[in-house]
């Protein structure tokens, strides 16, 4: 019986194809650029491995466990559900999981979203939306309607369309020739702006770019695509709400779809249960509605696969209409509703009507950033940046000229090896974005363990620059 770490490695590298991931950083064992950790089991905050050490998933393992692993309310439902259905073909049936997942979720969306598409991953979310947009336009008499606009640095996924519509080189540049050309427009990115500028400011003035695209576009354009206030993937680089505002009243102006991709800052991360909900209006009521709305992530808090794209009733009856007019949306996925994917996500919802965890994700915000003020003049760190529960730490040779270090450095993975290894009792998962470390912890993370997260995260980032 395998029972080490090194055992279940072997086996792993032996047949395992693992994602983002160049596989030769894990060959070689302990010795491996990037040693692969075995996991046995799964509590709260806490990863184990299978000799027993334990590490604080400070990333909520790719930012799905909101509330922690085996969170108890989610896996008494998920028993239960297995004991009645486990999956049936969502196309011509239905079941009682899909039904009151969509109903809860219109009743928390922003008004308006009274639609569910179901899919099973963040990238199949995007595709649908893209798609149904194209589609849209096409039923209601508008075929030119063709092409997406895009924020640069953006992050939508793998697919072909979700990458197509994203800017990140890393994940797209190989795959070019197989893409849509979207039209790209520069981020809000506030790491950009200028010394003394506010990120108010700074975000109105890059709205310039987005207004004039969508201006010249508008006629050819199906929908803009964006991440609100985080773009993650792309070194969880942050924006002001205020460009979520003048994007939407910039789309309705010239007819043109608004997508929401808040896959990872969606139900609660930002501080709001959407990130949309943060955008500021003039006549009181903060929040905007988009046309589609894509969520997955913390859907299921990380149980199982689930996703789901969120969009108006008056796209829904574009599609409506006899057989023969062809107007069908005919995508698919064969687990499209799995009844236990949405029972989970229904136990998710469950849990957040437990408590205020708008309130304690701020608070926990708040503790983090005291936890981490000693890096706010750390002489390698050009900005410490923050949205709700997420934060970033962004690292740099020259800070006060933002000169980066060199990419082939790998100063982040540094930080990641010191941050599982180097502490007697527990080591910290961290996984940074190049040389970004950031923190995206559950919510049920108590003070005391974010203090200890953070400490060993500073002693990462000062054993990852001391050589410098």
């Amino acid at each position: 019986m395998t029972t080490s770490n090194a055992e279940w490695t072997a086996r792993s590298l032996a047949h395992v194809w693992h994602p983002c991931t160049q596989m030769h950083d894990h060959a070689g064992g302990a010795d491996a650029n990037i040693p692969l950790i075995p996991i046995r089991r799964a509590e709260g905050i806490w990863l184990e491995d299978f000799e027993g050490r334990r590490y604080i998933d400070a990333v909520s393992s790719w930012w799905t466990n909101i509330f922690g692993h085996r969170h108890p309310h989610l896996v008494a439902s998920l028993k239960d559900q297995l004991d009645t259905l486990d999956h049936v073909i969502f196309a011509g049936f239905t079941h009682q999981p899909a039904v009151e997942l969509a109903e809860r979720l219109v009743r928390l969306a922003p008004p308006g979203l009274d639609r569910c598409f179901f899919a099973d991953n963040g990238s199949a979310a995007v595709e649908v939306a893209l798609k149904m947009s194209f589609h849209y336009w096409r039923n209601v008499g508008k075929p030119q309607k063709t092409r997406y606009i895009a924020l640069t640095n953006g992050y939508h996924g793998e697919t072909l369309g979700a990458l197509a519509v994203g800017h990140t080189g890393l994940y797209r540049d190989t795959y070019a020739p197989l893409l849509l050309q979207p039209i790209h427009v520069p981020s809000p990115d506030c790491y950009q702006r200028a010394a003394g500028e506010s990120w108010e400011d700074h975000t109105r003035r890059r709205f310039a770019d987005m207004e004039a695209a969508i201006a010249q576009h508008a006629h050819e354009t199906c929908a803009v695509i964006l991440e609100p206030l985080v773009q993650c993937a792309g070194g969880m680089r942050m924006y002001h709400p205020i460009y979520l505002t003048l994007l939407r009243e910039a789309c309705d102006r010239h007819g043109v779809h608004l997508i929401a991709d808040e896959i990872a800052v969606g139900f609660g991360r930002t501080g709001k249960l959407f990130a949309c909900n943060w955008a500021p209006q003039k006549q009181g009521a903060d929040g905007i509605t988009p046309d589609f709305l894509c969520l997955s992530k913390g859907l299921t808090a990380g149980t199982l696969p689930l996703a789901v794209t969120l969009t108006r009733e008056t796209i829904y009856l574009a599609f409506y209409d006899e057989h023969r007019s062809g107007k069908a949306f005919l995508h698919s996925h064969s687990y499209t509703g799995n009844p236990l994917a949405c029972r989970a996500a229904l136990a998710t919802l469950d849990v957040f009507e437990q408590q205020d965890w708008m309130a304690r994700v701020r608070l926990l915000g708040q503790f983090l950033w005291s936890a981490t003020a000693a890096l706010r003049s750390h002489r390698h760190v050009a900005e410490v940046r923050q949205q709700g529960l997420i934060l970033a730490v962004e690292l740099a040779r020259r800070p006060q000229t933002r000169q980066a270090f060199a990419a082939g450095e790998r100063r982040g993975l540094r930080a990641y090896r010191h941050a599982l290894a180097h502490h007697r009792d527990f080591g910290v998962l961290l996984r940074p974005l190049g040389d970004v470390v950031y923190f995206m912890p559950p919510y049920v993370i108590e003070p005391r363990e974010v203090e200890a997260m953070a400490k060993i995260a500073c002693e990462a980032i000062e054993h990852a620059t001391q050589d410098d």
